[in-house]
């Protein structure tokens, strides 16, 4: 019982040192073709990204109404906030008043305190895609 025991040890050995030596003994090299316009085109993305042209932005909505109105008060928000962007858009039947190009929720919520205490109606819509 013994010998058997032996036998199977060291045939197993011979096999383990059998599979190591022809695993080791790959070796390789990888040459990676790259199209000389990829470096050009992540740069390109990420300038977009920081200036909030692409990926998910948090604006925050002033006003919902009649253009006339939508005017006065981004005429106003320029003046008060000028730190932060603003625009009108039409989506029917109404113009909206937008302020801000946030990168994430929390950067949002921080200002919409500021500007709460003016627009108390002020809120974030769900984000847009640029």
């Amino acid at each position: 019982m013994r010998i058997l025991n032996i036998q199977n040890c060291i045939i197993s050995g011979i096999f383990i040192l059998g599979l190591h030596l022809s695993g080791s003994a790959q070796t390789g090299q990888v040459n990676i073709q790259q199209d000389p316009i990829i470096p050009q085109l992540l740069e390109q993305k990420t300038d977009l990204t920081k200036k909030g042209r692409f990926g998910e932005r948090f604006n925050i909505q002033l006003f919902n109404g009649d253009n006339n109105a939508a005017s006065e008060v981004l005429k106003t928000v320029r003046q008060k906030y000028s730190d932060w962007p603003s625009d009108i858009i039409y989506e029917t039947p109404n113009y909206k008043v937008l302020m801000g190009n946030f990168r994430n929720r929390l950067e949002a919520d921080r200002v919409l305190l500021q500007i709460k205490q003016d627009y108390p109606a002020a809120f974030i819509p769900k984000p847009r895609r640029g």
